[in-house]
């Protein structure tokens, strides 16, 4: 096989062939796994990279189905699983063009670095003719990998180019591709530095000096740089009196001619060490901030960056032509002190600690000044001051920030030329401040500056080196948030360990970050020491809140943190008046600790970068309060969802939604906090007020594992003997914690029937002895009229009924449910059971009028309750009454209804469900085209939009492929959902895949495929549950059948499937509408029986045929 991703993802056979990969997601799997070609892909990474921080609820089983299917597009052997942790593509590295171009590049810039330009120039031109579009253009999440992909083409191209011009004679050929890139690459002085040299080798001189200036100006215009060494050694020699075509030879150069014109500006700035990456936005920012405001200060996190960034800003600006500070730019380092009313004498230690004139005063003329002002130094700053236009940088100020804030507000008071850049870790509160924040860098940009110093110590270091090392560095960069100082330190490891296994180490980043430059300040030389800086400049109810912020999982608003951070204990009879944890929690934000963004509600959300949560973690333990910190975060978060619970159901359900949704890992948090705490009545609570979130969120995967893990924490109250449950009108979550006498076993069993619904097991597996004996169990401990039976989750053990597959105890269940909540007055409890007994109607042509009323009425009550997601389920259920009964027009128009209610909630799942039935009731009516467009569209918004939806739209696409000749495509569908149907609870409808299969195979003329189809789609067609859901099911595969033994030849095969045909007319139930799809079926086969049996023999067989019983029927195959 041969693989390509530099351009769309494909797929190719040896022969050149190409492989059909249908689906935007599994292009994006085959996507991930070249890009790792030879190493194993944990499924948590495939999950990242195939949805890209959005996954689906039951992710690993999505990602399963994906493999599945793309072992069928490839081969079964293409694809390794490695011990259940994840996938790996089994292919060579040359047969991935990405990585063939990698290998070819090396070796081409390696004979180029050796002097071999002809064979460089052809290796690269081989590696880049590999590109034929955009790299991994079908990954979601490819943003990271993409650019350093696309930073190894430009390197490539780059290297390229300089061989060609290298050969000799070839400079004419390569200016208008050195044209066309230094246009897309404007910034990049390496490719204008080989366009102005290619100029110069086909003798113009002329356009080499205008490309020059050209690019220098852009440099200065968008970058605020002047060209570097390369570039300005080109223009030099352009200047030479001799020029270079000539051949002759230039004087030497004096000494003095790089020299800038003029007197470089005053000031005390160093000379930077090392380069400065990233941060362009905020230089312009704060070049725009200087110009408008006398005070700025950057504010951010210890580690961010605050000095370096503020120390580029002012040398951008002591290097401005214009010159806004002639008398320069001064920085004024408080790093050092320790006493606040030093500051003064700091900050003119700094102005006359050089000898620089500044409008003919030096130092002598402070010290002068100082004399006649007997040795105040801040009278003698403003004397020194005030009759100069200056740009003063104080660093570092947030542990004198108060001595810094009344210098600074005296000094801009009395000196109107004077204008100052601060840095702090809070504001310093002066009015006419401009606050900056200063946050942490990008992840690419993090990249950058980890690959520039990484390099710094180790020479052969490359972030792009292999895929662990590129993936590593990314890791490294997410996870020490992008903070400069960590990153600089993880750097700095490189000397003695591998990115991979610095980025194995972070959970004990404290430990490992240790060890930084020795010539900075001791706060600077490690993690742990610029986090007890922070936090040694907190007062004690500070620390207290900050420590306890750490039990968060990600965001929480102030609610949440004055809950959780807030204990009574502090406030003693010796500190009766501590500031509230909302004071403190603003003091943290003001100090950088604490990250504060407007969130999705409209209300303030605050959260901790992962360096300073793992800190504030560790001195939580220090303080032995982990436990009672965890327990207020978990009764906070059970009490939200408990008092959310009731509001899901009617006008406030969109909001209380997006609440939960907004909560949602620390909902989960919170559980864990009650099972790790043994504490079941929490976990209880917990789960069953959330219980019905999950289900409008079609969160199955979540359910699972909840209910699993809250269910070992007590007994199973459906183990025999068997309990009656008692009437009960309380719900369990309608108080807090405890749950006591009935109500906690109450709510054991409600647990245990949403765990019962959410199981992945295929119809087949509740068949066993022991389910059934355990289904059996839960219809002894509930009967019919219990009030408690009438709501949810209670109301689940209707299921288990329904499992069972006893029709008449169905309907008794459900009308008793229905009379029951209208006697008890119950609105929503009544909409929701009209509604399943709606559903269960409409399943039968005969009983759809009924279906209807019932439809109508819930659809009524769920209206005037504003609950848009029981409209929407009472619109399908009429809808799918009307389709029973061949209404399709009104079924369409129902199910548009139900669409525009669900979308309105925000319920993919239930969108992505309507929308298949709505293309099915399309093509009913002849609007084939529209059907199939919303099919794919389903389809194409893959399972995280809903798997009940992809599935439905998979067997309804594949039905109309198969009647419309395209049966290959058909038999794709159908075969991954099969795949599906392995790990779903969807399984019911396994028997119906297998029979739109076996028509594929009669199409196909794969008669004795198709006959083995037909019998295992009756086997699972006959189970109890299948005959209520779809009762015509079993008798649709007779007609399949039929054809398939006609197929296959012969008057007896004839015979039999004469006798199949008048079976099925028997089977079918009372009244039962034919679709399109089961008409032309029974024509079908039919026709092709009275073709070779005659009218006489066929009727006969026909009517013989019409008494046969199912398994009678079942034997003729």
């Amino acid at each position: 096989m041969q693989y390509r991703v530099l351009g769309p993802t494909r797929a190719f056979h040896d022969d050149g062939t190409p492989v059909a990969l249908g689906g935007a997601r599994l292009r994006a799997l085959l996507t991930a796994l070249a890009l790792r070609t030879g190493r194993t892909v944990p499924v948590g990474v495939l999950i990242g990279d195939i949805w890209d921080g959005d996954p689906p609820a039951d992710a690993v089983g999505a990602v399963q189905a994906l493999v599945g299917r793309l072992r069928r597009a490839l081969g079964p052997a293409a694809v390794a699983t490695a011990d259940g942790r994840g996938y790996q593509l089994r292919a060579r590295r040359d047969e991935v063009d990405l990585h063939r171009f990698d290998r070819l590049a090396g070796e081409g810039t390696r004979a180029m670095a050796d002097g071999d330009a002809l064979s460089a120039a052809a290796l690269l031109d081989e590696a880049l003719a590999l590109w034929r579009g955009p790299v991994l253009a079908d990954l979601p999440g490819r943003l990271a990998e993409a650019a350093r992909w696309e930073t190894r083409r430009l390197d490539a191209q780059r290297t390229r180019l300089a061989a060609v011009l290298a050969i000799g004679g070839r400079a004419e050929e390569a200016l208008a591709e050195l044209a066309e890139s230094c246009a897309a690459h404007p910034l990049d002085e390496r490719l204008h530095e080989l366009r102005i040299a290619a100029l110069r080798d086909t003798g113009r001189t002329a356009q080499a000096l205008a490309a020059y200036e050209e690019v220098r100006r852009v440099l200065a215009d968008r970058l605020g740089t002047d060209p570097g060494p390369g570039l300005r050694a080109l223009h030099k020699e352009l200047l030479r009196p001799y020029p270079y075509e000539t051949g002759g030879a230039s004087p030497a150069a004096s000494p003095a001619a790089d020299a800038s014109p003029g007197t470089p500006p005053p000031g005390n700035l160093r000379a930077r060490l090392n380069s400065f990456v990233g941060r362009e936005p905020d230089l312009r920012a704060i070049r725009e901030d200087l110009a408008g405001a006398r005070l700025v200060t950057l504010v951010g996190a210890g580690g961010s960056g605050k000095t370096r960034l503020s120390q580029e800003a002012a040398e951008r600006a002591a290097a401005d032509p214009d010159r806004p500070w002639p008398d320069g730019v001064w920085l004024a380092e408080l790093a050092p002190v320790e006493d606040p009313e030093s500051v003064p004498e700091t900050v003119l230690s700094a102005l006359g600690g050089r000898e620089t004139v500044l409008r003919g005063a030096g130092a002598e003329e402070l010290r002068a000044g100082g004399e006649r002002q007997s040795g105040d130094a801040f009278v003698r700053l403003v004397e020194y001051c005030a009759r100069r236009r200056m740009l003063l940088l104080l660093d570092n100020c947030e542990h004198v920030v108060e001595a810094a804030a009344a210098l600074a507000e005296r000094l801009l008071e009395r000196c109107p030329g004077l204008t100052v850049l601060a840095t702090s870790r809070e504001p310093l509160g002066v009015p006419g401040e401009l606050v900056r924040p200063v946050g942490p860098l990008p992840i690419p940009v993090a990249l950058r500056l980890l690959a520039d110093r990484g390099a710094a110590a180790r020479p052969d270091f490359r972030i792009d080196a292999d895929e662990a090392t590129a993936s590593a560095c990314a890791e490294i960069c997410r996870r020490l948030d992008g903070l400069p100082l960590a990153v600089e330190l993880a750097a700095a490891r490189l000397r003695m360990l591998t990115a991979p296994q610095i980025a194995d180490r972070l959970d004990d980043r404290f430990r490992l970050l240790n060890t930084g430059a020795r010539t900075v300040l001791p706060r600077q030389q490690t993690l742990r020491a610029v986090v007890d800086w922070s936090w040694d400049l907190l007062d004690l109810p500070e620390r207290a809140v900050l420590r306890r912020l750490s039990v968060f999982a990600g965001e929480c608003d102030l609610t949440a943190a004055e809950s959780v951070c807030a204990d009574p204990a502090d406030r003693t009879r010796e500190r009766p008046a501590e500031p509230d944890a909302a004071t403190l929690l603003g003091a943290l934000v003001d100090k950088s600790l604490v990250v504060a963004v407007p969130g999705a509600d409209g209300g303030m959300r605050y959260r901790l970068l992962e360096t300073v949560a793992e800190y504030a973690g560790e001195r939580l333990d220090e303080a032995a309060e982990r436990k009672a910190a965890e327990r207020r975060h978990l009764v906070h978060y059970r009490e939200l969802a408990r008092n959310l619970e009731p509001r899901l159901r009617g006008a406030g359900q969109r909001a209380a939604l997006a609440r939960l949704q907004l909560e949602h890992e620390n909902l989960r948090t919170a559980l864990r906090h009650a099972v790790a705490a043994r504490d079941e009545h929490e976990g209880l609570s917990l789960v069953l007020s959330l219980a019905w979130y999950w289900q409008l969120r079609d969160l199955r995967g979540e359910a699972r594992h909840w209910t699993d893990a809250v269910s070992a924490l007590g007994p199973d109250p459906f183990a025999h003997p068997v309990v009656p449950a008692p009437p009960l009108t309380e719900r369990c979550t309608d108080t807090p914690p405890p749950l006591r006498g009935e109500l906690l076993t109450e709510a054991r069993r409600q647990v245990r029937l949403v765990r019962m619904v959410n199981m992945d097991h295929a119809i087949e597996e509740w068949m066993t002895p022991e389910r059934r004996r355990w289904l059996d169990r839960v219809t002894e401990a509930y009967h019919p009229g219990l009030p408690q039976a009438c709501r949810f989750p209670a109301s689940l053990w209707f299921f288990a009924v329904l499992i069972a597959g006893d029709g008449e105890r169905v309907l008794e269940v459900l009308d008793t449910t229905v009379r029951t909540a209208e006697e008890a007055g119950c609105d929503w409890e009544l909409a929701a059971a009209l509604q399943v007994r709606a559903n269960a109607l409409a399943n039968r042509t005969l009983w759809a009028g009924d279906a209807r009323r019932d439809a109508d009425r819930s659809l009524k009550i769920f209206e005037r309750l504003g609950d848009a997601w029981g409209a929407a389920e009472a619109l399908s259920a009429r809808g799918e009454a009307h389709e029973r009964s061949g209404a399709y027009e009104e079924a369409a128009e129902d199910f548009r209804r139900a669409i525009d209610r669900a979308a309105v909630l925000g319920a993919q799942s239930q969108v992505s469900l309507l929308r298949a039935r709505l293309a099915a009731v399309l093509d009913e009516t002849g609007r084939g085209a529209e059907a199939e467009k919303i099919l794919r569209e389903v389809l194409a918004a893959g399972p995280e939009s809903g798997y009940e939806g992809v599935i439905a739209a998979r067997l309804i696409l594949a039905l109309r492929l198969a009647r419309t000749g395209r049966t290959a495509e058909a038999r794709s569908h159908l075969t991954a959902l099969l795949d599906d149907f392995r790990t779903e609870t969807l399984a019911v409808f396994e028997g119906l895949a297998h029979g739109v299969l076996g028509c594929v195979d009669v199409l196909d003329g794969e008669f004795e495929a198709a006959l083995a189809r037909c019998r295992r789609a009756l086997q699972l067609g006959c189970t109890p549950l299948s005959m209520m859901v779809s009762p015509q099911l079993s008798a649709s595969q007779l007609l399949t059948a039929a054809r398939a033994l006609i197929g296959l030849g012969g008057e007896d095969r004839a015979l039999r499937a004469a006798r199949l045909v008048g079976a099925h007319e028997g089977l079918l139930p009372p009244g039962h509408f034919l679709s399109s799809f089961e008409r032309e079926n029974r024509r079908l086969a039919e026709e092709s029986a009275r073709a070779v049996l005659g009218d006489t023999a066929f009727e006969a067989a026909r009517v013989e045929g019409g008494g046969l019983g199912l398994e009678e029927a079942a034997a003729l195959l």
